[in-house]
Formats: C-alpha cells, structure tokens, sequence
C-alpha cells in the first residue's frame, strides 16, 4: 500500500516543516487530533504516540498508533516507523519543499505491506485502511496545518 498527500501551501518552507514537526501542538490546531505525546523523547525524535479520530458524517472513528520519529531539519524532513497499533510497520515520510519565497510543496508518503492478517492482508491495506483511513486522516493534517501556517504567513 503507498498513498500520498501532497499540498501546495502559500507560506514559507521553515515555518511549514516546524509546524509539521512539532506534534505535540498537532491536537491544539487540528480538531481530528485527540492527542499526541512522547513516550520517549530522543535527539532529533523519538517514540512518540498519536491518537485521531476518522469522521464519517456525523460518526467519528477512533483510530491510535506509536511511531519512532525522526526529524531531519537539513533535509525538511519528519520521518515515522510505526511501531504498535494496526499499522506496525509503516514508514511515513513529510517532506517540505520550498518552491518560492511564499510557496511551499509538503508531500506526505505511507508506505506498508499491511496488516499480519493472513489472505486479507492486500485488500485490507489497499482497499480500506490506505485510502479511507490513511489518506483521510494524512490529508485533513496537511490541510489543516497548512491552514495554520498560511494564516500565520499571509
């Protein structure tokens, strides 16, 4: 399974990769955001945990994960492992690309082979999790931060 968010945000690339880095305020500027907080704090990341929500009209999906984080400030880079929940093993990648003064390209990759369920692995990751779930909760976080910074950013 691989989806990919991608936004063309009208605000400078450091203010959009710090906000894109900086999780823990994740739930204060993005409403589909329950929490986030690091179970382990490192250099340049960490073990941290999130927790969202997926709504679907008037009903809202829980959803949880814990992800190893890295963050690469040279490269405009935030890496993420999975390491519990159902998607263990993805590897997520944001990566922040000025394309101007005012202009910047965010694009978001999952990648993952699925969940360890036998026979349904595939068509569970690429059917349902990647596009519903993934992309769902990938794309209103890009959106919503993008919101976040450009208002900050004229």
């Amino acid at each position: 399974m691989r989806t990919v968010d991608r936004l063309i945000v009208r605000a400078p690339a450091d203010p959009m990769f710090d906000a894109a880095a900086d999780v823990e305020r994740w739930p204060e500027r993005l409403a589909h955001y329950r929490w986030v907080r690091f179970n382990e704090r490192r250099p340049g990341g960490g073990i941290v945990e999130m927790a969202a929500v997926r709504p679907f009209g008037p009903l809202s999906w829980p959803v949880w994960w814990e992800s190893e984080m890295w963050i690469d400030p040279p490269r405009r880079e935030v890496r993420y492992r999975h390491v519990r929940g159902i998607t263990t093993g993805m590897e997520v990648v944001w990566s922040v690309v000025p394309r101007g003064p005012q202009e910047t390209e965010v694009t978001i990759v999952h990648t993952w082979t699925g969940p360890d369920w036998p026979l349904i692995r595939v068509p569970a990751a690429e059917w349902v999790i990647g596009p519903v779930f993934v992309h769902g909760i990938a794309s209103r976080t890009l959106a919503g931060l993008a919101r976040v910074v450009e208002a900050a950013h004229g």
